[in-house]
């Protein structure tokens, strides 16, 4: 799923494409949103929120939408051609010299821009907002002491922005097992914790190469992330994966580096390895 960075450059760039532009073709395939018709209207911006998208229009609506696992917005020059009955097209927003085409998004609402609270008034502060509040983020996540790390920081309700990504590289570089429950973690950990999240998250807006160990060279830019089987870039320890308690996610860790309970230990080979291949073999023989 793309995280809060990735989120933050889509709507920059829709918003560089489309804001002040008349909209000459807005096709909504969307069951809800199928008779609207949006042509006509301006774009007077588009903002991220979190994870969420919000295309602001003159008429006073803002039209919302949220990737999910597979979505994304797409630009293109107006003469362009395009494959016209594409299933996976969600939306289709043209003015006259650009498109933006929404492909396999996960949502997409219509609502009065006065009303935009109704679908992300539920969010904690965005980590990437101009109103971005650290002190808040950090008492949310306090008010949840037997939720485990992780799973507190990828609740958006608590702050917005963070996957499985920056949560797994941020709880490495923090020393801390996602499985720690909050309230084993001291209020200035806690603080540094999410300064960590915010500091990785903010360094890499303003890029597509998106790096946390400081490597743009490919399979060399995280710590432990996408990283089972192999050896920890700090001590060498065989990183591990397991799904987080209660949810459908999955979060990697080094059980020597990082500090807190941790599930049984399994046998890791790294992904993508045959099961039989000497890739395996070598991870099955360094795994704790």
């Amino acid at each position: 799923m793309p995280e809060g960075d990735s989120v933050y450059q889509t709507a920059r760039r829709l918003d560089a494409a489309l804001s002040g532009a008349e909209l000459e073709v807005a096709d909504l395939r969307w069951p809800s949103l199928a008779t609207v018709d949006l042509t006509g209207d301006t774009t007077l911006e588009v903002v991220s929120r979190g994870k969420h998208i919000l295309h602001r229009l003159s008429s006073g609506r803002t039209l919302h939408s949220h990737l999910t696992m597979e979505g994304r917005w797409r630009l293109r020059r107006r003469d362009e051609g395009q494959r016209r009955n594409d299933p996976s097209v969600r939306a289709v927003l043209a003015t006259r010299t650009a498109v933006a085409v929404g492909i396999r998004l996960g949502t997409l609402d219509l609502v009065a821009t006065h009303d935009e609270d109704s679908l992300v008034g539920h969010l904690g502060p965005d980590l990437l907002g101009p109103a971005w509040d650290a002190d808040t983020a950090v008492t949310n996540l306090a008010s949840h002491p037997d939720t485990p790390v992780a799973a507190a920081l990828l609740d958006q309700r608590n702050l917005a922005g963070l996957g499985t990504v920056y949560v797994a590289e941020t709880l490495f570089l923090q020393r801390l097992s996602p499985w720690t429950p909050v309230r084993d973690i001291t209020p200035e950990r806690l603080a540094g914790t999410v300064a960590r999240a915010h500091t990785l998250l903010n360094a890499n807006k303003d890029t597509y190469a998106r790096t946390i160990t400081g490597s743009r060279v490919e399979g060399q830019q995280d710590y432990v992330h996408g990283r089972s089987g192999l050896p920890c870039r700090r001590c060498g320890t065989t990183v591990e994966v397991a799904p987080l308690d209660g949810t459908e996610r999955v979060v990697f860790y080094c059980r020597t580096c990082q500090h807190g309970p941790f599930p049984p230990v399994t046998a890791q080979r790294p992904l993508g390895a045959s099961p039989r291949g000497p890739e395996t073999r070598r991870a099955y023989r360094t795994g704790r």
